[in-house]
């Protein structure tokens, strides 16, 4: 067990220099809290992702609600949510800021820097999907059930279908992975017996649903308040999203570009921006909530979402906090996890091609480009944020100036 303010000062370090999107932010989580500090065992950590990949949300700043709930309680819980996403929230938001003080659709769609970011961000997805496809993919029906789920995921394309993979994943992976590997457990912590109790983890599952189903039902009677709208539109995303990370974003567009509350080249900016800032990529919804077309204040707006969009993983981590240490023991369940994770390739896989490929990549010249990002990232091994940073610059030289 931890103080809160040791759990604050870890995940504030956290949240300014972990960069390249939740696969790293995972490997960051494990050298600080298994191996320098010894907050986890492997296999408790392990069990905890595997968690954090089964729920709906930010994958990333699930797994970091969970390692501040087993130091510190509720208390860890927040102050670890606090220093992780705060950072790169607050830059984002005044980014959002200044978009919205030049006028919406100021970014204009065309600009070199924005196609240099749009094809930056094709590459950091794809060596994501890379990644993770060989770690939790290692077998053959692992492998199918994630290239299956593409397959579905690309021929439907609607945002629901997501939940129908991962629970065929789920059945799939219980069925077909004959070794989810072992599990070993220490004693549950005062954490799990006193500063979350059974009976409130019960509320905040509980709060969740009335949240999900209510939030629209208000929405309908208050039509012209764009607070409700625009915390509901980011509760919707956050909590019907799995795998976290890029996979939001075809949900976050839908939620704002199409009712018109923000610019598809606005929108666009501020993903290619939130490649370039540590933290999770969720505080994407900061930037939204600052540029959304409201008669509000945008820094009130920035704050709204960033709650609305997180409030389901706090709601569904602290809701199963308290279970999941039994739960986890059983070998089936270890086994549907394996397909969760699978499907969760998949999804990932077919959010690369639509709409980030198809978005961004649309002559030999963009190939070109994007083969030069990749090779700074997979062949010089420069960190994510230099590369998308350079790659902003070297397009608007090569799609500006020298276009």
């Amino acid at each position: 067990m931890n103080s809160p303010l040791a759990v604050l000062r870890e995940f504030f370090q956290l949240g300014l220099t972990s960069f390249g999107g939740p696969t790293a932010h995972v490997a960051f989580f494990r050298e600080r809290f298994v191996e320098k500090k010894s907050w986890l065992s492997d296999r408790e950590f392990a069990d905890l992702l595997a968690l954090c990949q089964f729920l709906p949300g930010p994958a990333s700043s699930q797994l970091g609600l969970g390692i501040g709930w087993k130091q510190a309680g509720w208390a860890g819980a927040f102050c670890a949510w606090i220093g992780f996403t705060l950072p790169s929230a607050l830059v984002l938001a005044a980014f959002g800021v200044l978009v919205a003080s030049m006028g919406k659709g100021a970014i204009e769609a065309d600009a070199g820097w924005l196609r240099g970011l749009q094809i930056a961000v094709v590459a950091v997805i794809a060596g994501a999907v890379w990644s993770m496809g060989t770690k939790l993919c290692p077998d053959r029906p692992r492998r199918l059930i994630a290239l299956v789920a593409a397959a579905v995921m690309l021929g439907f394309g609607i945002a629901w279908m997501q939940i129908v993979i991962i629970a065929v994943g789920a059945l799939l992976g219980w069925v077909l992975v004959k070794d989810a590997g072992a599990t070993e457990h220490s004693d549950d912590s005062s954490a799990s017996k006193g500063a979350t109790g059974r009976i409130a983890a019960i509320v905040c599952l509980a709060l969740f649903a009335v949240l999900l189903i209510g939030l629209p039902l208000l929405q309908r009677v208050w039509p012209d308040c764009m607070v409700l709208g625009a915390f509901q539109a980011m509760y919707r995303s956050g909590a019907l999203v799995f795998g976290g990370g890029h996979v939001v974003l075809p949900l976050l567009s839908a939620e704002v570009v199409d009712p018109g509350w923000v610019s598809a080249q606005d929108f666009m900016a501020g993903y290619g921006a939130a490649q370039a800032v540590p933290g999770p990529l969720f505080t994407f919804s900061s930037y939204l909530g600052a540029v959304i077309d409201a008669p509000w204040n945008p820094w009130l707006m920035a704050g709204v979402c960033l709650i609305g969009i997180f409030l389901p993983a706090w709601l569904l981590v602290l809701g199963v906090m308290p279970f999941w240490d039994s739960v986890v023991r059983v070998p089936a369940l270890r086994r549907a996890l394996a397909g969760t994770n699978a499907a969760v390739v998949g999804l990932l896989g077919a959010a690369l091609y639509s709409p980030v490929w198809t978005g961004a990549i649309a002559s030999s010249r963009d190939v070109i480009f994007l083969l030069g990002v990749s090779a700074a990232l997979h062949v010089l091994k420069l960190p994510a944020w230099l590369v998308v940073i350079l790659a902003g610059g070297a397009g608007w030289l090569v799609f500006g100036v020298l276009s």
